[in-house]
């Protein structure tokens, strides 16, 4: 089982003035967002990670270095975990964006209507759970924190949890939150949503040992047919 930390990524101006970062550079934490990272890596400081993945945004990479640092761990940066990709919405003040027909049918159906020159729900949601399974595959009982962007949790989540994309504007994920999921063969565990208490207690249970006779029952079981 593959305990996951999916972190986003800490406050910025572009946070606090209500603005589509999108893919933009030199996007960074300001100074409400280095103390949220910092008080995220507090509640973190117990729990033992085996790697750091991070979205390539600085403001992703910046968020990730609370935890790599004391931890003498390298930033795994991946291109799938970065934001949605919004095209000409970048820079725009979203409430702007919330008179356009084009955003009103991104919130209705974000798993169809495409972004203005970006990608839409669906492509984003299909790229990141893919490398979340990729990460997974190398760390298969490992704890692992991955810091990402909000839709892309919030897209990452509804996977797991069975919710269709559609509904994913439903889950709130904050600042500097933790979501916590344990994934492994008996299936995805939402463990925290949009965290912002004490973490050092979530450790993954182990799965149960078999004993003999239990595993020849398993091997003679029939399927009622």
């Amino acid at each position: 089982m593959t305990a996951l930390f999916l972190i986003r990524h800490a406050a910025n101006d572009f946070v606090k003035e209500g603005k589509m970062a999108g893919w933009l550079p030199d996007v960074h934490l300001n100074d409400e967002g280095r103390q949220q990272a910092e008080q995220m890596a507090a509640r973190m400081d117990k729990i033992v990670l085996d790697a750091i993945y991070s979205s390539p945004l600085e403001r992703a990479v910046e968020t990730a270095e609370y935890l790599a640092r004391p931890r003498g761990l390298e930033i795994q940066r991946r291109e799938s975990l970065g934001e949605i990709r919004v095209g000409a919405w970048e820079g725009q003040k979203i409430e702007d964006l919330n008179k356009t027909d084009e955003w009103r049918m991104f919130q209705v159906y974000p798993s169809g209507a495409p972004l203005p020159g970006g990608e839409n729900g669906r492509q984003m949601q299909m790229r990141a759970v893919g490398e979340v399974e990729s990460i997974c595959a190398a760390h298969p009982e490992g704890s692992v924190a991955i810091v990402s962007h909000a839709d892309t949790v919030k897209a990452i989540v509804a996977h797991y949890a069975g919710i269709h994309l559609d509904l994913f504007q439903r889950l709130v994920v904050s600042p500097a939150s933790v979501t916590v999921l344990w994934l492994g063969p008996w299936g995805p565990r939402v463990v925290r949503l949009n965290d912002a208490g004490p973490l050092g207690e979530l450790k993954p249970p182990k799965p149960p040992e078999k004993s003999d006779g239990q595993e020849k029952d398993i091997q003679n079981a029939k399927p009622n047919l």
